[in-house]
């Protein structure tokens, strides 16, 4: 008989953490309780504790009563307005190392029966904000410790508490990651599907707003999601890091084509465009479109978070030349014995889909 599970999600309102939300409650034998600052749209049957990470003494309160938690999947993150420019600021490195131990410390004091701790980075990991990255990226051989990076803080913090414990941990580095949330940090297709709906409402063809191609990968949040699941329980993912990507690559300007059907539009020019400082501010037009539209999505600031910066960032507005590939070998997690694919354009489309049936995009 397979023995119950206690699955603690942090960071709950989050691309990630709503898909560990969604594939962990379906789960057998599987109790999930989900904490974020927000109250998730949905909880999928997860008990929510509204907790801030940032505040220590509420921390003590929830998490020192938490004796039955059996896995952890460590999803939040702080994001400083200016997105980009903050990831190699000392606060923003402070804060996000604060959160994580503020979580286990805690949480490890009470949790006598822990197994593990699924931990997120991703290709900052490797440099590639800062600098041209080795590709593809391996786990151990890669690492770009000299920038500065909250990821190094967390990550020599858990090293360092499990060392002779029973629990073991599994440090996962996504690529561009894709699926359901509102508000996050770094989700491009509400901020692609707003920057559509405006097009469209004018009977203009979907224009490609950034800089030259640059091939990449993306990963399916569901999929990483189910990543962490097995990590949970594989001999072989105890105390290892591993990239997980779809499997394939990917341009921004390649996929746009299949966007655009989805949204219903023809593929128009390419007109380099900050999504940021355009897009952003039309909160007007957006209520319009709502209206018209009879949706259900909130204000520009609440359904895209900081994801119209992020855009810029990944389709390199400004760019005269492409940025370097960004590839990370997954050759590890699957010889480990995770072997799922998905097709990064298809999962694009079924994404915006998605958003057009929660009436949260206009079809």
């Amino acid at each position: 008989m397979t023995a119950r599970k206690t699955v603690l999600i942090a960071g709950a309102t989050g691309l990630v953490g709503h898909a560990a939300m969604q594939h962990f409650s379906d789960l057998p034998e599987t109790d999930v309780i989900a904490v974020s600052r927000r109250r998730p749209a949905e909880t999928f049957g997860a008990r929510f504790i509204p907790v801030d990470l940032r505040d220590r003494a509420h921390c003590a309160q929830v998490f020192g009563a938490m004796g039955a938690i059996t896995h952890v999947v460590y999803a939040a993150l702080y994001e400083k307005p200016g997105l980009v420019a903050g990831w190699r600021e000392d606060d923003q490195i402070a804060i996000n190392d604060a959160m994580l131990r503020n979580l286990m410390e805690l949480l490890l004091a009470a949790a006598k029966g822990l197994q593990h701790v699924s931990l997120l980075q991703g290709t900052k990991a490797y440099g590639v904000h800062a600098r041209p990255m080795r590709y593809p990226a391996r786990e151990g051989r890669s690492e770009a410790r000299d920038v500065p990076n909250f990821y190094w803080n967390q990550e020599d913090y858990i090293r360092a508490r499990q060392e002779g414990a029973a629990w073991s941990f599994t440090i996962f580095r996504p690529v561009l990651i894709v699926g359901y949330s509102i508000g996050a940090a770094m989700n491009l297709v509400p901020a692609i599907g707003v920057y559509a709906a405006m097009l469209k409402a004018r009977g203009e063809a979907l224009h490609y707003p950034g800089g030259p191609a640059r091939v990449s990968q993306a990963v399916d949040a569901g999929l990483l999601a189910r990543a962490m699941a097995w990590a949970g329980e594989a001999a072989s993912a105890r105390n290892e890091t591993f990239n997980v990507a779809n499997g394939d690559v990917f341009a921004w300007p390649h996929v746009w084509p299949a966007l655009a059907a989805a949204f219903g539009m023809q593929v128009g020019e390419n007109r380099p465009m900050s999504m940021q400082a355009e897009i952003a501010p039309r909160e007007a037009e957006w209520q319009q479109i709502v209206r018209e539209h009879k949706l259900v999505a909130p204000d520009l600031k609440s359904f895209v978070g900081l994801s119209f910066e992020y855009a810029d960032y990944q389709m390199g507005f400004g760019r005269t030349s492409p940025a370097p590939p960004a590839f990370s070998s997954t050759i590890k997690l699957m010889q480990a014995g995770f072997h799922e694919v998905m097709d990064t354009e298809a999962m694009l489309v079924a994404t915006v889909r998605e958003f057009q049936r929660r009436r949260l995009l206009p079809i």
